[in-house]
């Protein structure tokens, strides 16, 4: 049978409490209930659970989640809640009257409150009757009083103004603090032995190692890994990594030991790292699938970093003259020449690759970047293919523009053949009649044309014939 738990959350990617959750649970193998009218934008939320043991292992797992309290009442008013207290909360605390040392405290969200009222509403509980020690320093139970207040940002108010008149109010036991907040500090990227300019920020890279499920024993892989972001929060939570990429640099650093491997043996992960290879996943070295439980990526999508894949911008002019190899002066490696990689195109091409690379129920979580006034539900469908399905898609709003953090899962458990990725169908970025062109295709165009309307851009042309639109970009 299901209890209530009051879960509070901190305030950040609010889309990404419900994904997080739901994978969490999955992971663990329970059942998490969350009710139709769920508030993502709200700190405080009363969710089901069927064990405390489950609580406990979100809370030490999800990155959103604060602290998790035994839900004992909420109301408007404290009559409300005093008077649901007593009647429905009983049957949970009277097993602590006797002698079980406590510690009540008020906590006020978007409010400050002052000690004197602090203490009004603790000693407003006193019909608890506890009769155990009070101990603020390590007391074996903690009573949270959370007040509610609506947002004031932008006005101006004395420092307690309005205290009192709060939206709601929560009352609960604490169950578990959240302490996997505590890893954005260990994976900060300012505190990393090797970053780049895309280096992703610790707090998505923790939350998109939840979406995949990592835990000891799977095996995940990045095959746009460049600096390693992904793989390190990934094998922290125990799986084994594997990471390729276009660009060899990326992964390598300018130090004779790679990046990659010199930032993991700070995290105590370097064991974990598979191998690093390089190499286009396009054209890439996999000979047979289901290899992975997970497929981990941040593709390039060009606003610092574009999309490359093996091939030349202009095929050369055929001849049937024989080539002649002309040694090389300098006796430097061959370097392949490379070309744009369109968004759309690497999107789809991703989803196929994981289809084939993946084992049955396996994860892929990859971030798309949108341009959020062109964006429809029907754009993620656009990339799907037969056997994968959608389960997560959450925004990380920019304004103009936002990155969807996307958890699509294989369904099927059919053997495929290895995906064909042919140049000429992929790299067709101009929109055929009567087809949906997504919001992310062409995506960093747009962007460094400030995601201005084609008609806006078209006049803008038209008034200064000068300036190409690939001189803007």
């Amino acid at each position: 049978m299901s209890r209530p738990y009051l879960f509070v959350f901190a305030q950040a990617h609010d889309e990404f409490r419900i994904p997080e959750l739901l994978s969490i649970a999955d992971l663990y193998g329970f059942k998490l209930s969350i009710p139709e009218d769920f508030d993502s934008s709200r700190p405080f939320s009363v969710l089901q659970l069927e064990e405390e043991e489950h609580a406990i292992l979100l809370a030490r797992r999800c990155i959103l989640i604060k602290s998790i309290y035994e839900f004992y009442a909420r109301g408007a008013t404290y009559e409300d809640l005093h008077a649901l207290n007593e009647k429905h909360g009983r049957s949970k605390w009277e097993k602590y009257i006797p002698n079980t040392s406590f510690k009540f405290f008020v906590n006020g969200y978007n409010q400050s409150i002052p000690q004197r009222r602090q203490r009004e509403v603790v000693e407003s509980f006193s019909y608890m009757d506890f009769l155990g020690k009070i101990d603020m320093k390590n007391p074996e139970v903690v009573m949270g009083c959370f007040e509610e207040y609506a947002d004031t940002k932008g006005t101006t108010r004395h420092k307690h103004e309005g205290d009192g008149n709060f939206k709601e109010v929560f009352f609960g036991r604490l169950v578990e603090e959240g302490s996997a907040r505590s890893l954005i500090k260990k994976f900060d990227v300012k505190k990393r032995a090797y970053f780049g300019n895309t280096s992703m920020e610790a707090e998505i890279s923790l939350l998109m190692a939840n979406q995949t499920l990592a835990s000891p024993g799977k095996l995940v892989y990045d095959p746009f890994i460049g600096t390693g972001s992904m793989a390190y929060t990934t094998a922290h939570f125990g799986a084994f990594v594997f990471g390729s990429d276009i660009d060899g640099r990326q992964m390598r650093g300018k130090e004779t030991r790679p990046g990659i491997i010199r930032a993991s043996a700070q995290y105590g992960v370097e064991q974990r790292i598979i191998d690093l290879c390089t190499f286009d996943v396009t054209r890439n070295p996999w000979r047979c699938g289901g290899l992975f439980d997970a497929i981990i990526t941040d593709p390039p999508y060009g606003v610092r970093a574009g999309a490359k894949r093996l091939g030349r911008k202009k095929e050369r002019e055929r001849t049937t003259t024989p080539a002649v190899h002309i040694p090389r002066p300098d006796d430097q490696p061959y370097v392949p020449p490379t070309k744009p990689y369109e968004l759309s195109a690497l999107a789809t091409d991703l989803v196929l690759l994981a289809r084939y690379l993946l084992k049955p129920n396996g994860r892929l979580v990859f971030f798309l970047p949108t341009v959020t006034d062109e964006y429809q539900e029907v754009d993620i469908s656009t990339m799907m293919c037969e056997g994968m399905e959608v389960i997560a898609n959450s925004l990380q709003d920019f304004g103009a523009w936002g990155r969807r953090l996307v958890t699509i899962r294989k369904i099927t458990s059919e053997t495929y053949h290895p995906p064909e990725f042919e140049p000429v169908a992929n790299d067709t970025a101009n929109k055929k009649e009567g087809e949906h062109v997504p919001a992310h295709r062409d995506f960093r165009e747009k962007y460094f044309l400030g995601f201005k309307k084609d008609s806006e851009s078209e006049s803008r042309e038209a008034l200064d014939p000068g300036v190409s639109r690939d001189s803007k970009a």
